[in-house]
């Protein structure tokens, strides 16, 4: 076993515990601290994969901006901070539905024959990610970051509108 896979296995596991923790976790703060952490095990993933654009777009976006979004939001949220158990009598059923899912997964990915065939990219892909980005996909972007903005924004109104009544 070389060093490469070694830390892919570490990795790996790392990434599917914070996943796990994410979604089995009782704290809604502690779930926020391991979804970042899972991200962050992704973009270990793609550095592996010599992936580094990736892997800075990943930490950049889903790290700095999506996962700091959602703590900002549990903070400024002062009833999702109070230690409320909640609890969900269905759990056996997600818990069967998963399992099955799983299986099916496990299945079709062990059944198919994968083919793989390489392919050349024409120019650089990071440069034409990003002239496609300024050019052609520029609205989306823009919307999409006054989306994040205005959330953000609502957050912070949301919670000062408590603080004075």
């Amino acid at each position: 076993m070389t060093l490469l896979q070694i830390a892919f296995l570490i990795i790996s596991a790392v990434t599917i515990l914070a996943a796990l923790g994410v979604v089995v976790g009782r704290n809604i703060l502690r779930n926020a601290l391991a979804l970042i952490l899972a991200f962050l095990g992704v973009a270990a993933l793609y550095l592996l994969l010599e992936a580094t654009f990736l892997a800075a777009v990943q930490v950049l976006i889903y790290v700095g901006a999506i996962a700091v979004l959602i703590l900002f939001a549990i903070m400024l949220t002062e009833r999702l901070m109070k230690q409320e158990r909640a609890t969900n009598e269905q759990w056996w059923v997600v818990l069967v539905a998963s399992a099955l899912l799983a299986a099916i997964l496990i299945f079709l990915v062990g059944a198919v024959e994968w083919q793989v065939t390489p392919t050349e990219i024409g120019g650089d892909p990071i440069a034409n990610l990003g002239r496609a980005l300024l050019t052609t996909y520029v609205l989306p972007f823009e919307v999409a970051s006054l989306l994040l903005l205005m959330a953000l924004v609502g957050a912070i109104i949301i919670a000062r509108e408590r603080e004075e009544a």
